[in-house]
């Protein structure tokens, strides 16, 4: 089993403002964010960030895969300035294909190593802000009543009995479902880890667009299980909801949120301002008002009690310089559509 810090350094490795023409020096004092984490997560950095500099913030969240398409759809005329959180794949796709600036923080030096590495596979076009372990989560109550198993691996979650029980989010809009196709195909291989993905499509009562909206219905009673990263799951627990989190038996894939500068900003100083501003240890450790508990990019910031330990859990060795690539995520997303989607449940 790898320790979190060895696997991460062996992986090679986050409403726009009006203005016709207008150049990175505009709108002076504001700043449009892109956010992919938890609402209540965002809504508490913009105020976090506003009160501190006095830079207005336009804010809108959206989860990982959305977002990278709204930026990709903007390109020739950018309305975002800065995207927040989210899965670090397609922040590194985003940079593959142009659609980030190269930053170097002056915070870099208080950063883990993992961070730094995501900064490098980009060129500097993004960085990591968070860590998160995959796994996912049941919902207790249901599971006794319905007289099913406790789920302890992946291969639980194909088994005849869960038909109808688990929800996932959909890899195309969701950076959590990218996560999971990614690491099951890097767990099996990818014949086997297809036949999975089928098999699991079976028992799968609804793809969602948001990667936390599986973990959040499995709280409410609305299914059983709910694959997510496991700092999700704890978020239900923390709320006092009946829900157990699960790191699969096999080894699990994890993330690394990231951030990432729009190319093309028009609040580019702003930007920057924000970008240095998350990497703060203080600030990150702001976290867990908002109940999120993962774990932090920058070395001083103590993790929360609740948070996952990274550490114990059987993490693989994530290919993220692959996976994140855009040629080989359009593939598997692409062959998620054509193997997996159009069969009957």
């Amino acid at each position: 089993m790898h320790r979190f810090a060895r696997v991460a350094g062996l992986g090679v490795l986050a409403a726009g403002l009006l203005g016709f023409g207008a150049g990175p020096a505009a709108a002076a004092g504001k700043l449009t964010l892109y956010c992919s984490p938890q609402i209540e997560w965002c809504n508490l950095m913009v105020e976090a960030f506003e009160k501190e500099t006095g830079i207005k913030v336009a804010m809108t969240r959206k989860s990982s895969g959305e977002t990278f398409a709204q930026i990709k759809a903007e390109a020739s005329n950018p309305k975002g300035d800065v995207w927040w959180g989210g899965t670090g794949d397609p922040h590194l796709q985003a940079a593959e294909e142009g659609l980030t600036e190269a930053y170097v923080s002056p915070m870099r030096n208080e950063l883990h190593d993992w961070a730094l590495s995501q900064a490098k596979a980009a060129n500097d076009r993004t960085v990591g802000i968070y860590a998160g372990a995959l796994g996912f989560g049941y919902n207790k109550e249901l599971l006794a009543k319905a007289g099913l198993p406790e789920p302890k691996c992946w291969a639980d979650l194909i088994k005849p009995e869960f038909k109808g029980h688990v929800q996932m989010a959909n890899p195309n809009s969701s950076g959590t479902a990218y996560t999971t196709l990614a690491t099951i195909v890097q767990i099996m291989g990818e014949d086997k880890g297809f036949d999975y993905m089928k098999a699991l499509h079976k028992n799968i009562n609804q793809y969602t667009k948001s990667g936390s909206a599986p973990i959040k219905a499995a709280a409410r009673g609305e299914t059983t299980v709910g694959i997510v990263f496991l700092h999700d799951a704890v978020t239900q627990v923390v709320s006092g909801f009946p829900v157990v989190p699960v790191a699969p038996c096999e080894g699990t894939g994890y993330e690394i949120g990231s951030m990432s500068i729009i190319k093309g900003a028009r609040n580019l100083d702003e930007a920057r301002k924000f970008y240095d501003f998350a990497l703060r240890a203080d600030i990150q450790e702001m976290a867990v008002q908002a109940k999120a508990y993962q774990v932090m990019s920058n070395k001083g910031a103590k993790p929360a009690k609740e948070s996952p330990d990274l550490s114990a859990i059987k993490l693989i060795d994530y290919d993220f310089k692959k996976y994140g690539s855009s040629d080989e995520r359009k593939r598997l997303l692409a062959k998620w559509d054509s193997d997996v989607k159009p069969l009957p449940q």
